[in-house]
């Protein structure tokens, strides 16, 4: 005898068999040809102002013609964004949800709706939290991408709280999701670079990770868009890049 049989012979039953009827059917999700968390700086080295600069370089580079061309020639031509401003372990903000972009307009959707936010994301580095932040918000959502990317940009490969990166790494990779970097080496370039180790091997051996992660770096103010739309570009193609580029695009000579 079935459970459904059972219940219908009881008064709840009756009432349980009407809900089901009326429950409506759940959605089918949205199919995409990627799923794309931005997770961008906003520690404690990250001033407001620069905070404005970043996500002006997201807009340009999402509205570009290129990056909507990519986008479009994907099979499905569309891909799903979301972006992410980090800060410490308790400190995390979803600047613009889950959109699907699919050509001009929804991109310049996504760019108005970036720039209105205030900041609200502070404190020192918890890369482990973020990388598990944007793991979470790939599996929870309503969006089926036929792949998955955690795009995290930083000033520094360190991290002060939350879990290891390490360990945040090994779980968002064995969950089928590849982890790419921006490695932003330069804001103002007035002092050159501001910490004093290599960050593109330091993301490459640290952060990134999963088929074809790759580093690209931002090392002059002007050129941060250009970083930006290029990354984008390699990320909706989907081919298989170097683990390091320069800001100019070339690979970096192996260590």
């Amino acid at each position: 005898m079935s459970v459904c049989t059972q219940l219908a012979r009881t008064g709840l039953g009756f009432l349980f068999l009407a809900a089901l009827a009326l429950a409506p059917a759940r959605a089918a999700a949205t199919e995409v040809a990627l799923e794309l968390v931005l997770l961008a700086d906003a520690t404690g080295s990250i001033d407001n102002e620069e905070i404005r600069f970043q996500r002006k370089g997201y807009a340009e580079a999402i509205t570009d013609p290129a990056v909507i061309t990519a986008i479009r020639n994907t099979p499905h031509g569309q891909i799903a964004v979301t972006y992410v401003e980090w800060g410490n372990a308790e400190s995390q903000d979803i600047v613009v949800d889950w959109t699907v972009v699919d050509g001009p307009e929804s991109a310049a959707a996504f760019a108005e709706a970036l720039m209105i936010p205030p900041r609200r994301a502070h404190g020192y580095n918890a890369i482990g939290t973020a990388l598990l932040l944007g793991m979470a918000l790939i599996e929870n959502n309503e969006i089926e991408g036929f792949r998955k990317v955690i795009d995290i940009s930083a000033d520094s490969a360190n991290s002060w709280s939350g879990p290891s990166i390490e360990s945040a790494r090994a779980t968002v990779v064995s969950a089928g999701i590849t982890i790419n970097g921006l490695a932003v080496l330069c804001r103002h370039c007035i002092s050159g670079r501001p910490i004093s180790y290599d960050l593109e091997a330091a993301f490459a051996e640290k952060i990134i990770g999963g088929p074809g992660a790759f580093v690209v770096t931002a090392d002059s103010a002007p050129t941060f868009a250009d970083a930006v739309r290029r990354k984008l570009i390699m990320e909706i193609a989907g081919t298989p890049q170097p683990k390091r580029f320069a800001e100019t695009g070339t690979e970096l000579p192996a260590e």
